[in-house]
């Protein structure tokens, strides 16, 4: 056997390693988004029959991005300087998982909204260091783009899964609290596979790659231009209550099939981040430029239209909200130094999740006042991001 083809052979277990923990990472990931993606399906129906405007939702909504993104630089540099990877992730799914059931025992919007923001937290403290574990996988399974873009696949077929079955229960009973009471099940679930990946994969980042941790640690410069283009992005994307929101306050989408327009939106965003993904470790920045500009749309077809516009302008935004959440890692993985992976996950998402915030405060506050004003803050948001992107891009190695 010549030593190419030796080498092959050997790479060929460590491959089928890594693909197997990106799978059950995946899978782990499905029953997560299936518990909580089907509570914030009904979330601003939810709200508004507990009393809540547009305003308020809008700002809870921020609140809990403002913390689920602005924590991670928090639990991303405690991975990076402790390295204790899973006891942080345990915790993450362990505090985000009890709480959306919880939902079924709420009668007003502040016990609701406290919930709604503990889940974010849970979510803040689990994510950067299980993207850094998948990070590591990515070396070996082929590509960033394509481990991520298939634990995102996975990801948003839960996120698709949990809105049905939402629906499924509110249109046998009619019950928000039954349906939120239901989703206790995926959450057991979840944390027995969280257990199961623990137990088999006690320490993947060892095992899948073997990183010299010394040398220079600093962020690129394209780090920070890069955030700044994500940032703007995050501005101009509503969080889905708001779109519920107005669905049911112009009537233009039947109460039944708001969760099941974001059982839509999920699909479509899980199956372009599966096929985007593998695209992605191809050509790079050029495709998410790309994608951000097939995007814009989505704010007037949503928010201004009837039944059909405002399912097109939901695909949109599944789709754009798909690509940044698989894209995002897989870009920023290898931009910076591996010791400094966790905390850079963390960074970044921190900005991207404070701009998030800002963004949602003033979408929800516009639609109150001038939904059309609301729809035009979305689209230049999303238009100012595009030199960003560029200038990324174009400071990509050759």
């Amino acid at each position: 056997m010549t030593g190419v083809a030796a080498s092959t052979a050997a790479a060929r277990p460590e491959r089928r390693v890594a693909l197997r923990f990106v799978l059950v990472i995946g899978i782990l990931s499905l029953f997560a988004d299936f518990t909580y993606e089907g509570a914030r399906s009904v979330l601003g129906p939810y709200f508004a029959l507990l009393g809540a405007t547009a305003t308020i939702i809008g700002f809870v909504s921020g609140a809990g991005e403002l913390l689920g993104y602005g924590l991670r630089l928090v639990s991303g540099r405690m991975a990076d300087d402790t390295r204790q990877f899973w006891p942080i992730i345990i915790v993450g799914y362990v505090l985000q998982m009890s709480v959306v059931p919880l939902l079924a025992l709420t009668n007003r919007w502040e016990w609701a909204a406290l919930l709604v923001i503990l889940e974010r937290v849970g979510k803040a403290i689990r994510n950067p260091p299980r993207d850094v574990l998948l990070s590591h996988a990515a070396k070996q399974a082929g590509g960033f783009g394509l481990a991520f873009g298939i634990h995102e696949a996975l990801d948003q077929f839960g996120a698709m899964l949990g809105p049905l079955a939402v629906a499924a229960v509110l249109g046998w009973k009619g019950s928000y609290h039954l349906a939120f009471a239901a989703l206790a099940i995926p959450a057991a679930i979840n944390l027995a596979l969280v257990v199961l990946a623990r137990i088999l994969y006690p320490q993947p980042a060892l095992n899948m790659e073997d990183q010299p941790l010394d040398g220079d640690q600093r962020l690129p410069k394209r780090f920070w231009i890069y955030l700044a283009g994500a940032g703007l992005v995050a501005v101009g994307f509503a969080d889905y209550p708001l779109l519920a929101y107005q669905f049911s306050r112009a009537g233009s989408v039947p109460r039944d099939w708001i969760p099941i327009f974001y059982a839509i939106a999920m699909g479509v965003s899980g199956t372009g981040a599966l096929a985007l993904g593998r695209l992605f470790d191809r050509y790079g920045f050029r495709l998410l430029i790309g994608l951000t500009i097939a995007t814009l749309l989505y704010a007037p077809l949503a928010l201004l239209g009837g039944f059909w516009s405002a399912l097109a302008g939901t695909a949109l935004w599944g789709l754009g909200m798909g690509v940044h959440e698989a894209l995002i890692p897989a870009a920023v993985a290898p931009m910076v130094p591996e010791a400094r992976r966790a905390s850079a996950f963390g960074l970044f998402t921190a900005g991207y999740g404070i701009l998030w915030f800002a963004g949602s405060a003033v979408i929800g506050i516009l639609i109150d006042r001038s939904l059309p004003a609301a729809v035009l803050f979305c689209v230049i948001s999303e238009i100012a991001a595009l030199p960003l992107l560029i200038a990324t891009a174009r400071r990509a190695p050759s």
